[in-house]
């Protein structure tokens, strides 16, 4: 995965020369409130957000069973990496939102009111289906999970009027998939989503940000990673350990980091591209911890 997106980096490094000025323009945000493009976002998200919902329950609720509204408690389940996803949406989704409200030129307090509200607004949304399946159920952890995310990006924003602490994502291909491709994923593009094995949540901190020293690069992160292992299904199977003997544990993670947001740049295109990729932890050495005891790795992602 990450040698596929470093081809995709360096092909659209290639090409950013070749784009015309337009281009460039079209990207660039306003600085004072540009309302055709303020309408423009605002229209494509609630477009977006309705077909996604529609799609979700004609495509993906219509195969289960409906049943009343209920409740469930899953907090216990896949060792909270489902929870520590619903964060990384509900941030990146609200980043965004709160992005393409500065593009348009809006003013902070309402790009933090109605855009950095948007991830926490859909998956909320989404959850509320999940209460009227029988096979799933409404689930207070993702709504704090959800909240969680808003709140680190809102947070940052009010305190430090920038984002020095961002939430990204890296992502393997493990064993356990094919042991249980229903719950983790028949391929690839499943696997992302579903094999939580193989998924590592990562908080990458910008250390010139913190301590303002001109030796430090400005690109330069510290991340700290979690991930879990071991794991075919949501709870601990007594009967898959000894079978298989798959024992599941947290994985805890440090490692470098680049902020590709901190990357001088004239070009607003290249800077739009390096926001989109910045969601993406960049592969580095790192250290791991468990209580399997600890392990270097030499290129993680």
């Amino acid at each position: 995965m990450a040698g596929h997106v470093l081809k995709c980096v360096f092909f659209l490094l290639s090409i950013v020369s070749f784009s015309q000025s337009g281009l460039d323009n079209f990207f660039k945000p306003s600085d004072t409130l540009n309302i055709p493009r303020r309408n423009a976002v605002i229209i494509s998200e609630a477009s977006l957000a309705t077909i996604s919902l529609i799609g979700l329950d004609q495509l993906w609720y219509a195969d289960f069973e409906r049943s009343k509204f209920h409740t469930t408690n899953d907090n216990n389940e896949w060792l909270q990496m489902d929870k520590l996803g619903h964060v990384y949406a509900s941030y990146q989704m609200g980043r965004v939102g709160a992005e393409v409200l500065h593009w348009s030129g809006v003013s902070q307090k309402e790009q933090l009111i109605y855009g950095a509200t948007l991830g926490f607004g859909f998956l909320t949304a989404v959850e509320v289906f999940d209460g009227f399946s029988q096979e799933w159920g409404f689930s207070w952890g993702d709504v704090v999970a959800n909240a969680a995310g808003t709140g680190l990006y809102v947070g940052q924003e009010l305190l430090w009027n920038e984002q020095r602490v961002h939430l990204k994502f890296s992502f393997h291909q493990t064993r356990y998939a094919a042991l249980n491709p229903d719950k983790l994923g028949a391929g690839f593009l499943e696997q992302i989503l579903k094999d939580y094995n193989g998924q590592t949540y990562w908080l990458s901190i910008n250390v010139h940000d913190f301590f303002k020293k001109n030796y430090i690069p400005k690109w330069l992160n510290i991340a700290v990673g979690y991930s879990a292992d071991g794991m075919l299904q949501g709870v601990e199977d007594v009967d898959n350990i000894l079978l298989t003997n798959n024992n599941r544990r947290r994985q805890f993670y440090l490692s470098f980091d680049v902020n590709l947001n901190r990357i001088r740049t004239k070009s607003h295109f290249l800077k739009s591209v390096f926001s989109v990729f910045n969601t993406i932890k960049v592969p580095f050495p790192a250290l791991e911890f468990s209580k399997k005891g600890s392990a270097f790795h030499l290129l993680y992602y």
